[in-house]
């Protein structure tokens, strides 16, 4: 699981902000953390705060670990922040795998191109790894346990490819390795968001089909009716195929059939995409949620929360601006942050007074309770 993410010279983040997901000793809802660490995160934060560049942080580590769907390029534009004269973003990440701490920091001079990997386990430094930069010196003390290693000869001539990828690749992978914890983690990662202008995903497959199409393969078309009818859409749906396609339609007295997107509105077609995603939850080590409920009745928006509250097997974080799920009833002092002016804190840590389970705390957020 993650523990905590840090970055800094990263987009509109000059400064290091960092999102520790450590618990605070709550005793009510307590599916929604795990190991001690919070498994079912929102954040919320004002327009520009930062949120959406945030989670594309934090999945940066996809780009080099994984041959996953990349970031759309669009979300990467200004990629070091241009409100400093240093040439690389740092990241680093501290994992809990099992009882084992894992810490990976690494340095970026463009999203293709690292200036340095380390990897520690329990404190000890099992890789330091510096690639040749025209913007960073290359140091020659270059370290990498035996225990990772083996019989690798490494020496790479630029940072296009990650050491640690190199690794993975080119040895028996053992199930305890770090390594191979490391790596299927970050395979395991998805992020999405569904806007007006497209959807976009990252991470976790590649070439993934329509929506309507893994619908049909996964043969949940009666699940995903009842799911639209759960939340106030009583459509009969039905698939047809066009251009050796299935297309999900919508079916009317006479059998009269209507291709779903073209009647669905945009709420609607926001529950089909997170349904199409959570047809892949159970692989899913970690998952981001852009712009969570952007277009959905709030009603809806409380009823995928308690889906996904549901799936302990992978964490999850949403962005959203819906106060109404800022309460004590689904979520957790602890488990709700906000992003404001380069800092990410959990609302325990942005106030001074004692937080009970009988606090309103969507009524708090919005009495300015959590300026501190």
């Amino acid at each position: 699981m993650l523990k905590k993410f840090e970055c800094e010279n990263f987009k509109g983040f000059k400064n290091p902000v960092v999102l520790d997901l450590t618990a605070s000793k709550y005793n009510f809802n307590e599916n929604i953390v795990k190991n001690g660490l919070v498994n079912k995160a929102l954040i919320y934060g004002i327009n520009g705060s930062g949120k959406s560049n945030f989670g594309i942080g934090l999945f940066d580590i996809v780009l080099h670990l994984t041959d996953k769907q990349r970031m759309d390029p669009r979300y990467l534009n200004n990629y070091i922040c241009l409100e400093t004269t240093q040439k690389t973003a740092r990241f680093k990440y501290t994992f809990m795998f099992g009882q084992s701490e894992v810490i990976y920091e690494y340095e970026k001079t463009t999203p293709d191109s690292l200036a340095y990997e380390k990897l520690y386990v329990g404190g000890k430094r099992l890789i330091e790894y510096h690639y040749p930069s025209p913007f960073v010196r290359r140091r020659e003390n270059n370290f990498i346990d035996s225990s990772i290693k083996g019989d690798l000869n490494i020496n790479l001539i630029d940072g296009r490819l990650s050491v640690i990828k190199f690794i993975y690749r080119n040895t028996v992978r053992q199930e305890n390795s770090p390594i191979v914890k490391l790596v299927e983690f970050a395979e395991g990662m998805l992020w999405y968001r569904g806007l007006s202008e497209g959807n976009a995903y990252a991470g976790f497959t590649n070439g993934v089909n329509s929506l309507d199409e893994v619908i049909y393969q996964s043969g949940k078309k009666d699940e995903f009716q009842a799911f639209l009818k759960e939340n106030g859409i009583d459509f009969k749906l039905n698939f047809v195929l066009a251009n050796n396609l299935h297309v999900l339609v919508v079916e009317y007295p006479g059998r009269r059939f209507v291709p779903f997107n073209s009647i669905a509105s945009t709420g609607t077609n926001s529950l089909e995409l997170f349904f199409h995603w959570k047809t892949f939850f159970p692989n899913i080590k970690f998952l981001f949620i852009d712009e969570f409920d952007a277009f959905l009745h709030y009603e809806s928006a409380k009823k995928l929360i308690m889906s996904l509250n549901e799936a302990d097997n992978f964490q999850s974080i949403l962005t959203t601006h819906n106060t109404f799920l800022m309460n004590n009833r689904d979520s957790r002092p602890d488990c709700c942050y906000i992003l404001s002016k380069g800092t990410i804190k959990n609302l325990v840590h942005m106030t001074d007074k004692e937080i009970r389970e009988a606090h309103n705390l969507e009524k708090m957020y919005l009495s300015g309770a959590f300026n501190a």
